[in-house]
């Protein structure tokens, strides 16, 4: 048996969502740009894809804008916007526990001789309204704040946060990283006062290599792709028709399905942190304390572990991810001892887990003790996870954990 629950990282492709990239590459396969019949065929998938898109977020078309994925989406948002009202202010706001794909961008416009306030965050990974509310100024331009934690979970205060932008200055923007939040959660940007929201097509069992950027039509920003003049203008390159076909399939299946799967979602979060906190007993009364060194496995010891979850109960966070630290065994130990059983998580983000950063960003900003920090891994669902999976890695849980645990090294 296979358990994946690593949804966060990607999902597979429906039926549905294959199908439809197949169809736009073997049948709609023209070029938009192009005049003729084939041309047009194609330029009509997209034109669907666009309003499929918009549909879900109960926007316009004409604000939809399909960029390669998420990090472009991100860096567009806040480069483009950035340049492009630079004179009105040069200050940003974000948070410490961004993905990547925002903090990166923000850290290259801090070298252009823009300001950055990195908003600090609680243990359960909450910004402060209150913070938020002092770090706005005159000359704030931009508000970058994602929708959910990648790593554990957390909403942050998206629809707060809006109205506090807006009534301290209308002119500042606000863009929203809603990679985990899109497929998972009803978004309406034009209440919530987001100006740009960022969405990737491969987290909500779409292809990889396709997102799209919302972009509010009153909203100025610079392009950050240049040549053929494609989406008018503000992306050039050959438009992706498979990808935007897939990408709408997705979305559609996923906000038709949206109740069903976010019930489904939290029985099986509340399986798993249920699941977790009856096996973090049982390490507690059965006494699998890591080794010492100078001491022999099985001796007492008063501090015996229990796994620690990050992550909230039930609707107070994502419902689709559940972090949990394994103290006595670094992540990567018990990420591939699961592995071996073929159950397959995460310790971390997928886009950041292949450099040699000893502990994830996020965690380091919850303030959270070095040894867990290091022994954090991160199981996610997707609406095809079943019980059967859940139940698979408890019990594989359940029996590594005390080997580990016994023979760590302290």
């Amino acid at each position: 048996m296979e358990g994946y629950l690593d949804n966060s990282a990607t999902t597979r492709c429906t039926e549905g969502v294959r199908d439809a990239v197949v169809r736009a590459m073997t049948e709609d396969y023209g070029n938009p740009s192009s005049q003729h019949r084939k041309g047009v065929e194609a330029e009509r998938v997209l034109r669907t894809a666009r309003e499929t898109l918009a549909a879900t977020l109960k926007v316009s078309e004409k604000e939809i804008y399909f960029t390669s994925g998420a990090t472009e989406s991100n860096n567009w948002a806040i480069i483009g916007a950035a340049m492009a009202n630079r004179r009105a202010g040069t200050h940003l706001i974000t948070t410490a526990i961004e993905h990547a794909a925002v903090l990166e961008p923000m850290a290259y416009l801090e070298k252009q001789g823009f300001r950055v306030t990195y908003l600090p965050v609680d243990a359960k990974g909450h910004i402060s309204l209150e913070d938020l509310e002092e770090a706005l100024c005159e000359e704030t331009i931009l508000v970058s704040i994602m929708y959910v934690n990648n790593e554990i979970g957390t909403i942050e205060p998206i629809a707060e946060a809006g109205k506090l932008i807006k009534a301290r200055n209308p002119r500042t923007l606000f863009h929203v990283d809603a990679v985990q939040a899109y497929g998972k959660l009803e978004i309406r940007p034009k209440k919530l006062g987001v100006d740009m929201l960022s969405v990737s097509a491969h987290k909500i069992h779409g292809p990889k290599g396709v997102g799209f950027l919302y972009v509010n039509e009153k909203t100025k920003l610079q392009p950050m792709m240049l040549g053929g003049g494609q989406q008018k203008g503000m992306r050039s390159g050959t438009d992706n028709v498979p990808g935007a076909a897939g990408l709408a399939e997705a979305a559609r299946e996923a906000y038709a399905q949206l109740e069903q799967s976010t019930e489904h979602l939290l029985q099986l979060k509340k399986r798993m942190m249920d699941g977790l906190k009856t096996l973090s007993d049982e390490l507690s009364k059965n006494g699998a304390e890591p080794v010492k060194r100078g001491e022999t496995a099985g001796k007492p010891d008063a501090q015996k572990p229990r796994i620690v979850i990050h992550s909230e109960e039930g609707d107070k966070s994502a419902p689709h991810i559940v972090s949990a630290a394994f103290p006595g065994v670094r992540s990567e130990v018990l990420l591939h001892a699961l592995e071996e059983r073929g159950i397959f998580v995460s310790a971390g983000s997928a886009c950041t887990t292949n450099k040699k950063v000893p502990v994830s960003g996020v965690l380091k900003e919850l303030h959270l003790p070095k040894e867990l920090a290091e022994s954090t891994l991160r199981f996610s669902f997707s609406r095809f996870t079943t019980e059967e999976e859940i139940d698979y890695c408890l019990e594989a849980l359940r029996e590594l954990l005390p080997v580990l645990m016994r023979y760590a090294r302290h």
